[in-house]
C-alpha cells in the first residue's frame, strides 16, 4: 500500500500556520484536534511540520518500535544553552553511556536513604502550615521538592548551597517557554535583558555545582547522595571511566528539574484533586490512620499504602506534569500509514490521551479506584506520564516514592479546603501547573 503523504488537520490562511493558536492555548488546541481529525493529525506551525499522535499504537512506535529515527525536539536541544548534554537532552551512543552510570543512583539501597530526607523534609514542611490559614499548595510543593532534590542531590551539609542552585534553576525555568519562539537559538547572542538575566542565573549554577564537585572530588567521600553516586559511577560495560566534571555538572542540573518541578507539579494537582473530592479523601485519610499509626512514613510504607499511590497515579492521570512529548524525525519514516518528513516535528501529549473515551471510563472524573481493577484490555501506552521506550524517565521509582511519600506525611496531619471560588486554569509550560498558582485553605485533622 502506497504512503499517503499528509494527514487530515487543522488548516491556517496565516503565514504562521497554526502556530499562534497553538501557543497561546495548546491543550485546548490538541485536544480539539484529537476529537476533529482522530489518532494522526498534521499541523504547520510557523515554518514547522508538526504531527500530532494520539493512539496508544502510534506513541509506541514513535517511543518504542521506531525510536532509533527520532531525536528530541527542538525546545530540548535549545535547552542544551542550559541543561548540556545530560539526559534530557543527550542522545544516542552517549545518552545510553550516561544512562547506564546514572541508573545505580536510583537502586534500591540509595532509594532507602532518599525516602528518609523526602520523609523528615514533608514532616518539617507540614508543621509550618497552621489551622484555618491560606496556602498557596504550588508554592508550598515546589519550595518542599526543592529541599528534597537539594537534601538527595547535594546532602545537607551543602543545603544552603541547593537553595542558591533551586533559586536560580527556578529562574532559568521560567525563562524556558521562550525557547518555542522561532528563531529563539539565537537570542543568546543578543544583548538584551532577558538573555543577561539568562546568563547569571547559568553562572551562578556553574559557580555553585563546580565548588562542590571539586570539594568533594577533593575528599572522596561518599556522602551517600546523588551527587557522590554520579561521581562514583564507572561504565562496567564500556571502557570502566566515570564522568567528567561537564558531565557531572550536566546530569546534576538535569536530575535537579526532574526531581523538582515535575513532582510539585503533581502534587500540587493532588492536593486540588482531594479537596474537590472529600470521599476519596476521607478513604486515603483512613488507609494512612491505619498503616501508619501516626508515625512518619518510610521506603517501606510505600507498597503498604496502595489508596495513596492510586491517588498519585490518577492525579498523573488527569495532570500529567509531561503534558506533551515532542521528538525530531531524523530521517523520513512511516507511521500510521504516512509519511513523515525528515525534520518534522511528532508530537505526543498524555494528557490527551489519559482524557480519551476510549481508553477510560468517564475519562474527567477523578477516581482512584480505577486503578485498583487491572484493565488489561487497555493498551500500555493509553498511560505514560514518565514516557516510553529507551527514553523512560529515569527517576520513575524516585518520582513515584516522593509523591506517596509526601501526600502520607502531610495528609496524617492536614486536609485542604479551596479558598476561593475561582476557576482553576492550566498553565501548560516547561510543566502542565495552575495558572497563578493555587490557594488553598488548611484544616488541621487533630482535635483543637
Amino acid at each position: 500500500m502506497a504512503r499517503l503523504l499528509r494527514p487530515p488537520g487543522p488548516r491556517s490562511l496565516s503565514i504562521g500556520g497554526s502556530f499562534q493558536s497553538f501557543r497561546s492555548d495548546p491543550i485546548r488546541f490538541l485536544t480539539n484536534c484529537a476529537a476533529q481529525y482522530g489518532d494522526l493529525c498534521y499541523f504547520r506551525a510557523a515554518h514547522q511540520h508538526m504531527y500530532f499522535l494520539n493512539s496508544p499504537d502510534l506513541v509506541q512506535e514513535a517511543l518504542v518500535t521506531k525510536n532509533a529515527h527520532f531525536m528530541k525536539s527542538r525546545i530540548l536541544q535549545r535547552a542544551k544553552a542550559l541543561l548540556g548534554e545530560g539526559l534530557l537532552t543527550n542522545e544516542g551512543a552517549s545518552h545510553l553511556r550516561q544512562r547506564r552510570l546514572v541508573q545505580p543512583a536510583f537502586h534500591r539501597d540509595r532509594l532507602i536513604r532518599y525516602a528518609a530526607d523526602m520523609s523528615a523534609l514533608a514532616i518539617r514542611s507540614r508543621g509550618r502550615y497552621t489551622h484555618d490559614a491560606v496556602v498557596d499548595i504550588d508554592r508550598e510543593m515546589m519550595r518542599l521538592t526543592l529541599s528534597i532534590v537539594g537534601r538527595t542531590l547535594f546532602s545537607a551539609e551543602v543545603e544552603e548551597d541547593a537553595v542558591t542552585i533551586g533559586e536560580a534553576m527556578n529562574a532559568l525555568i521560567a525563562m524556558m517557554p521562550v525557547l518555542m519562539f522561532p528563531l529563539s537559538q539565537y537570542l543568546q547572542y543578543l544583548p538584551i535583558p532577558f538573555m543577561r538575566r539568562f546568563q547569571k542565573a547559568r553562572e551562578t549554577l556553574d559557580a555553585t555545582i563546580y565548588r562542590i564537585i571539586n570539594e568533594r572530588r577533593r575528599t572522596g567521600e561518599d556522602k551517600g547522595d546523588l551527587l557522590s553516586m554520579l561521581l562514583l559511577a564507572r561504565d562496567a560495560e564500556g571502557d570502566n571511566t566515570g564522568m567528567t566534571d561537564k558531565q557531572v555538572r550536566d546530569e546534576t542540573l538535569t536530575l535537579f528539574i526532574a526531581g523538582h518541578e515535575t513532582t510539585a507539579t503533581a502534587l500540587t494537582w493532588a492536593w486540588h484533586l482531594l479537596a474537590e473530592n472529600p470521599e476519596a479523601e476521607a478513604k486515603m485519610h483512613l488507609e494512612l490512620d491505619s498503616v501508619l499509626n501516626g508515625r512518619e512514613p518510610s521506603f517501606d510504607d510505600v507498597p503498604r499504602l496502595p489508596y495513596t499511590s492510586n491517588v498519585f497515579a490518577e492525579t498523573m492521570r488527569l495532570f500529567p506534569p509531561a503534558w506533551a512529548i515532542g521528538r525530531m524525525a531524523v530521517n523520513e519514516l512511516e507511521i500510521g500509514g504516512y509519511t513523515i518528513p525528515s525534520k518534522s516535528i511528532v508530537l505526543l501529549s498524555p494528557y490527551t490521551m489519559h482524557r480519551s473515551a476510549r481508553w477510560w471510563t468517564d475519562p474527567d472524573r477523578f477516581s482512584p479506584e480505577r486503578w485498583e481493577v487491572e484493565e488489561s484490555e487497555r493498551p500500555k501506552f493509553a498511560y505514560y506520564p514518565f514516557g516510553g521506550g529507551p527514553r523512560l524517565c529515569i527517576g520513575e521509582r524516585f518520582a513515584w516514592m516522593e509523591g506517596v511519600i509526601i501526600l502520607a506525611a502531610i495528609a496524617q496531619k492536614w486536609r485542604f479546603r479551596r479558598a476561593d471560588n475561582q476557576p482553576v486554569e492550566l498553565a501548560p509550560l516547561l510543566t502542565l501547573r495552575p495558572k497563578g498558582g493555587l490557594r488553598l485553605r488548611a484544616e488541621s485533622r487533630e482535635p483543637r
